[in-house]
């Protein structure tokens, strides 16, 4: 598995605009802004990566695909299920 990004480089102090009212609310909960803010980078960075895993991966995954169609999945005959 690809690893996504160095989980262990050094944080980085960085200046952000935010919306003045959803950043009163979120530090009224004490929401952890720089934890929410990497956790939700992570995700997006996880999404966009797998997206590109599979535009980049297409045609053998069509390739199996079309490969199963047509003879099976290996071990098809031992399914009990």
């Amino acid at each position: 598995m690809k690893v996504l990004y160095d989980s262990n480089a050094p944080k980085k102090a960085t200046n952000l605009s935010l919306n003045s009212d959803l950043l009163k609310k979120t530090r009224a909960l004490n929401i952890n802004l720089s934890a929410t803010l990497e956790q939700s980078l992570k995700d997006k960075l996880k999404s966009i990566e797998a997206k590109k895993w599979v535009k980049e991966n297409k045609n053998a995954i069509q390739a199996y695909n079309d490969f199963v169609e047509e003879k099976g999945c290996f071990g098809d005959e031992f399914r009990e299920f």
